[in-house]
């Protein structure tokens, strides 16, 4: 386990990430990309966790979405099933949880400061940090790819399955795109990753 952790994430970060899955009794599974999710965490039938997260995330936004999801399992465990997935005990066990990594041993000094500000007080994902995705995403292997926000005003843009929408205006947190083929608008995250189809 301890080797197939390495290709995934920071050096420094093995050794207590495997400890951590040793000492919950985790079932880690690494599976192709999903879009709708970085990972998830699932009590099984017979009383075992499993733990899911991409294998397509850099090795940062790996560590980052591990970490979250055992602290999914330790909420549950320590305060009952029936606390918010996202509410305050978890985050508090998120902040406990992911401390020992933020240090520069573990992430690159440019990150540091930024995920300082993310864990006062994490949200549901890392993506509705504007500001900490966009830096995650310098360490992502190059892609056609774009976030929603970077892109101008009216400019088209495809999603993972093909459909094709039309950038509009901002409210409040998304962005109101239009689909090309029926005219229907949808709200899009600004951080939604996208192909922009040149103009």
């Amino acid at each position: 386990m301890k080797d197939i952790l390495g290709k995934y994430i920071p050096d420094r970060a093995v050794t207590p990430c495997f400890e951590l899955i040793k000492y919950h009794g985790v079932y880690l599974k690494i599976v192709n990309e999903r879009v709708s999710r970085h990972g998830d965490y699932r009590r099984l039938s017979g009383g075992g966790h499993q733990i899911t997260v991409n294998a397509s995330l850099n090795k940062y936004r790996f560590l980052i979405t591990l970490i979250h999801e055992i602290a999914h399992l330790v909420a549950f465990k320590e305060f009952g099933s029936t606390i918010k997935p996202h509410g305050n005990e978890w985050k508090r066990v998120f902040q406990k949880l992911m401390l020992p990594f933020i240090n520069p041993a573990v992430f690159p000094d440019e990150l540091l400061p930024l995920l300082a500000r993310h864990f006062r007080n994490p949200k549901a994902s890392s993506d509705t940090d504007a500001v900490l995705s966009l830096a995650l995403k310098q360490y992502d292997p190059d892609n056609d790819k774009n976030f929603i926000f970077e892109l101008p005003h009216g400019s088209l843009f495809r999603i993972y399955n093909g459909r094709i929408f039309r950038k509009g205006n901002r409210k409040i947190k998304r962005y109101e795109c239009v689909e090309v083929a029926s005219g229907r608008v949808y709200l899009f995250n600004p951080n939604a990753e996208v192909e922009l189809i040149p103009g």
